[in-house]
C-alpha cells in the first residue's frame, strides 16, 4: 500500500486589523450542554475531593475538625467567580474565555495577565493531577494482595512512567476533536458520581466507634486524642487551599469557541456543574470525617500520603475497597482531558490575537483542534509531572494553582464593572444579570472576596519556611510573569511594525 500523504494543517498567520474580516478559526460548534458540564465538572472532581480535605490536616496544623466550615467558606468567592464568568460568556462566547473577557474588557496586556496565570496554573494542576494517580493505583493493588505492584507504583521511576502516561494519553484525546473529549467526559462524569455516592453511602454508614474497633483489630493502635481549637488564621488558609478545590470550572467558558448555542449554554453549564460539584464536596468531606476520626487524619497525614478511599479501606472489605479506590483513580485520570482542552484554547486564543506565535493557532483540517497549542500544554504538563517529582510534595503545584488562578478570578471581577465604560457595545450583550444594580455589588464582592484569599495566599507562602525560594509558590509565579510578558511585548511591537490596528483589534469580539 502506498503510505498515506500527512493530514494538511491550517496555519493561522497574523490576522489583519480589527475583527471583522479577519478568517475565520476552524474550530467546530461541536459541544452541546451534556458536554460542557462534564468538561467543568470532570475537572473540578478528582484530587481535590479525595486528597486535600484530609492532607489538608498536614498543611493547615490546626485545621482540626472545621474542614466543612472552611469548605463552605471557599464556596462564597466561587460563586462570585462563577457569576462574573457566567455574565462575561453571555456576551463573548468565544474560545479562551478569560483571556478574550478581560483583554476586551480591562486592556489587552491584563488579559494576557489572567489567561497566561491561569493556563500556567492549570498546566501545572495537571501535572499535579497525574502525579496523583500512581498512589490510588497503589491503593487498589493493596487490598488485593499485589505487594510487589503496590512496592513499584510507590518508586520513583515507576511512579513518574505512570504519571506521564496518563497526561499523554489525555492529550491524544484532546487532538483527536472535542466530540471525543465530551464522549469520554460524559460517562466518566457519571461513574465518578457513582463512586462518589459508594463512599457517601459508605461513611454515613459507618460511625467513629467502628473505625477504632477496626483500627485496634487491624493493627493493634488506638485513635489519638487531640483537642480541637477553632481560630480564624488556620480557617482563613484552609479555605484558600480548599479554593482549589473548585478550579477547573473555567474550562466551560474556554471552550466558547466550540460550544453550541455558546451564550446560552456556557452560562447555563457553569451554574450546573458549580452547583452540582459544591454540593457533591460537601457530602463526599462530611461522609469521611464522620466515619473516620479528624485526629486520626491529622496524625496520620504527618506521616504519609492520605486519600479518602484509604482511609474508608479500615471499615469496608476489601472488594468494597477496591471499588471505591478504583472510581477514585477514575476520577483523577478524567480530570486531564478537560483541562488540557481549557488550556489549550488560552493558548489558542492569544496567537489569533496575534500576541503569541501563530503556530500555536493552527488547527487541524481534519479534527478542528488547535493541536500545536494543544501539545505545548501537554509539554508544559510534563514540566509539572517533573517538577512534583523532584519536589516530593505535590502542595507546592497546588500552592501555585491557586496563586494563579486568584489573580485571574480577580482580574475578572474587575472585567464585570469595567466592560460597560470600556467596551460599552459588547456589555449590551450581556444576557445574564442585565442589571448594573447585581453587577457591580458582584463584581465588588468578588474583588474583595478574591483579593483578600489572594493576599492570604502570598503571606502564607512567604511566612512558611522552605528549603529554597523555588519551593514558594508566590516567587515563582513573579518569575513565569515576567518572562510571559517578556514575549508578550515582543509580539505587540511586531503587530504595531506591521501597522495592524491594535486598538480596532482589541474592541472587537474575535471571530467564529
Amino acid at each position: 500500500m502506498p503510505t498515506p500523504l500527512p493530514l494538511p494543517e491550517r496555519p493561522l498567520g497574523p490576522p489583519p486589523a480589527g475583527g471583522a474580516g479577519r478568517a475565520p478559526t476552524g474550530l467546530a460548534r461541536e459541544l452541546g450542554l451534556p458536554g460542557l458540564v462534564a468538561t467543568g465538572v470532570c475537572s473540578m472532581v478528582g484530587v481535590a475531593i479525595n486528597i486535600i480535605p484530609f492532607m489538608l490536616q498536614r498543611t493547615v496544623p490546626g485545621i482540626g475538625p472545621y474542614v466543612l466550615p472552611a469548605y463552605v467558606l471557599a464556596s462564597v468567592p466561587v460563586v462570585l467567580a462563577a457569576l462574573a464568568y457566567a455574565m462575561l460568556a453571555s456576551a463573548m462566547p468565544r474560545a479562551g474565555g478569560s483571556y478574550v473577557y478581560a483583554s476586551r474588557a480591562l486592556s489587552p496586556y491584563l488579559g494576557f495577565v489572567a489567561s497566561f496565570s491561569q493556563w500556567f496554573g492549570l498546566s501545572v494542576a495537571i501535572g499535579v493531577v497525574s502525579y496523583a494517580i500512581p498512589p490510588f493505583l497503589r491503593d487498589v493493588a493493596v487490598p488485593l494482595g499485589w505487594a510487589g505492584v503496590a512496592s513499584a507504583l510507590d518508586a520513583g521511576p515507576v511512579r513518574l512512567s505512570v504519571a506521564l502516561a496518563c497526561c499523554w494519553a489525555a492529550v491524544l484525546v484532546n487532538v483527536r476533536g472535542v466530540a471525543l473529549v465530551a464522549r469520554t467526559l460524559v460517562p466518566l462524569m457519571v461513574l465518578t458520581f457513582a463512586g462518589g455516592a459508594v463512599v457517601i453511602v459508605a461513611g454515613f454508614g459507618h460511625s467513629q466507634a467502628e473505625f477504632a474497633a477496626a483500627l485496634l483489630a487491624r493493627e493493634g493502635r488506638e485513635v489519638p486524642a487531640a483537642a480541637a481549637t477553632f481560630g480564624w488564621g488556620p480557617l482563613l488558609t484552609a479555605s484558600a487551599l480548599l479554593f482549589a478545590s473548585y478550579i477547573g470550572f473555567d474550562s466551560i467558558v474556554q471552550a466558547g469557541g466550540e460550544a453550541r448555542n455558546a451564550t446560552r449554554t456556557v452560562p447555563l453549564a457553569t451554574g450546573i456543574a458549580v452547583g452540582a460539584v459544591g454540593a457533591f464536596y460537601l457530602l463526599f468531606t462530611a461522609a469521611v470525617y464522620h466515619a473516620v476520626p479528624w485526629s486520626f487524619v491529622a496524625a496520620e497525614a504527618q506521616r504519609h500520603d492520605l486519600t479518602a478511599p484509604g482511609l474508608l479501606g479500615y471499615l469496608l472489605s476489601p472488594g468494597w475497597t477496591v471499588v471505591i479506590v478504583a472510581f477514585a483513580a477514575l476520577a483523577l485520570v478524567k480530570d486531564l482531558p478537560g483541562m488540557l482542552l481549557g488550556v489549550s484554547r488560552l493558548m489558542f486564543a492569544w496567537a489569533a490575537d496575534g500576541i503569541m506565535p501563530a503556530s500555536l493557532a493552527r488547527v487541524h483540517s481534519r479534527w478542528h483542534t488547535p493541536h500545536m497549542a494543544v501539545l505545548t500544554s501537554g509539554l508544559m504538563a510534563t514540566a509539572s509531572i517533573a517538577g512534583c517529582h523532584l519536589a516530593g510534595d505535590f502542595f507546592v503545584g497546588v500552592d501555585i494553582l491557586v496563586t494563579s488562578m486568584l489573580v485571574s478570578f480577580v482580574l475578572m471581577s474587575l472585567a464585570v464593572l469595567a466592560l460597560p465604560r470600556r467596551n460599552p457595545e459588547l456589555a449590551r450583550l450581556v444576557t445574564i444579570i442585565r442589571s448594573r444594580a447585581w453587577q457591580v455589588p458582584i463584581g465588588v464582592a468578588g474583588v474583595v472576596t478574591l483579593g483578600g484569599l489572594l493576599a492570604s495566599t502570598v503571606w502564607r507562602d512567604v511566612a512558611a519556611p522552605v528549603r529554597a525560594w523555588y519551593y514558594r509558590s508566590t516567587p515563582v509565579w513573579i518569575a513565569v510573569m515576567v518572562v510571559a510578558s517578556l514575549i508578550y511585548w515582543r509580539e505587540r511591537r511586531l503587530l504595531e511594525r506591521a501597522g495592524v490596528d491594535l486598538a480596532a483589534r482589541f474592541a472587537a469580539l474575535p471571530p467564529e
